[in-house]
């Protein structure tokens, strides 16, 4: 198999992760059904700093760092798992509704960034994903491996970068239909943290048992 049609290969095996809803894409939508265009974009934007950071472990992962992922990975999900259900949580509990933007936004889009780094950085199907599946595509005969890693990293941003943008803008234009109706918007980010807390709950379920 050649270099290009390797690549090709990740790129279809890459696109079919993304575009399944999970935890990443949920958190997303509910930041622009709760922030409008711009935090579901800064959401957005902290999804693919995470999966660059997830390619450099995959890269890593595939030399040194692979043997310590056995001990790793148990208490990974656990901890990724806990913060999902105190952000599905945090969700349940808040009374979202859709508005102007208000002064500080800068603050919150920054923190909406920054949580949504976290969540990718603590989904722990994303580590299984780059363990189970870099291995397979970075291959000696193609030279840099931190090369390759490079290239794969850049499809991981662009993949995320289009999937979860779409989302976002999605989320954005239903967010002018509910201006107005204030109690559908916070049912909506309700039923957010509980899809977030069932997700949490399933993978905990699913890997420990």
């Amino acid at each position: 198999m050649s270099y290009a049609e390797n690549l090709w290969l990740f790129l279809l095996l890459l696109t079919g992760i993304v575009i399944v809803p999970g935890m990443d894409m949920i958190y997303v939508l509910a930041s622009a059904l709760s922030g409008g265009k711009r935090a579901g974009l800064a959401a957005t934007g902290g999804m693919m700093a995470g999966g660059a950071i997830h390619t450099v472990f995959g890269t890593l992962g595939t030399g040194a760092l692979v043997a310590l992922v056995p001990q790793l990975f148990t208490p990974l999900l656990i901890v990724g798992a806990g913060y999902m259900i105190w952000i599905g949580l945090s969700l349940v509990r808040s009374s979202i509704t859709v508005g102007a933007v208000e002064t500080g936004a800068t603050r919150r889009l920054s923190s909406t960034f920054g949580q949504a780094l976290v969540t990718c950085l603590l989904n722990p199907k994303a580590y299984l994903f780059v363990v189970a599946v870099y291995p397979q595509f970075l291959r000696p005969q193609y030279g840099s491996l931190l090369m390759q890693g490079a290239v794969m990293g850049l499809m991981t941003m662009a993949v995320q970068g289009l999937v979860y943008g779409s989302v976002a803008l999605a989320g954005h234009g239903a967010r002018h239909t509910l201006v107005e109706n204030p109690g559908l918007t916070k049912a909506i980010g309700r039923s957010a943290g509980l899809l977030l807390i069932a997700a949490a709950i399933f993978t905990l379920a699913h890997e420990l048992w």
